[in-house]
């Protein structure tokens, strides 16, 4: 199954993690490959140290923010490194990947829409994706089993409220 976290709200990837919690407390092997995102101090990859060998986390991005508008190109070689590396992950045998801002990547002009279509089509019916970021096309929308718009009502980040600990990160 293919499952679609998008939106303009927050929470497209806490809701994969959580599919990631749910698929690692019944011993499957997890993969997370993050686009555009390159900080070691989330929780998220901190806790994927301590639940090996079942959850992997595997960043392709830089420590600062991607300018979507005019990506460097860095980021188009990191986000490229990224989506051949998730290739190489399915000789792995995951039950669930989970590709975290591949959404945004592709909206961005990092990775070519058709490539990450054809991939989606050849991976074996025994591993579930997860695709996430804002901006999925209509494309992906009609690929996917499950679909998720998250909705931005209100943020902390409207106040000022810069991301915190434990929380944002």
């Amino acid at each position: 199954m293919i499952y679609l976290f998008t939106g303009e709200g927050g929470g497209k990837t806490i809701a994969a993690l959580g599919l990631a919690l749910r698929s690692v407390g019944q011993k499957r092997k997890v993969i997370v490959v993050q686009f555009l995102k390159g900080r070691k101090d989330t929780g998220e990859y901190k806790v994927a140290r301590r639940l090996k060998p079942y959850l992997n986390i595997f960043q392709f991005g830089r420590k600062g923010f991607v300018d979507l508008k005019r990506p460097d190109p860095k980021d188009k070689l990191l986000a490229s490194r990224g989506f051949a590396f998730a290739k190489k992950a399915l000789k792995l045998k995951p039950k669930l990947l989970i590709l975290d801002e591949v959404n945004l990547a592709m909206a961005a002009g990092l990775i070519p829409e058709k490539e990450v279509v054809s991939f989606l089509r050849r991976v074996p019916r025994s591993i579930d994706v997860v695709l996430t970021g804002r901006h999925a096309s209509t494309r992906l929308y009609r690929l996917a089993d499950g679909v998720s718009v998250i909705k931005k009502v209100k943020h902390v980040f409207d106040r000022g409220v810069p991301a915190r600990r434990g929380i944002e990160y």
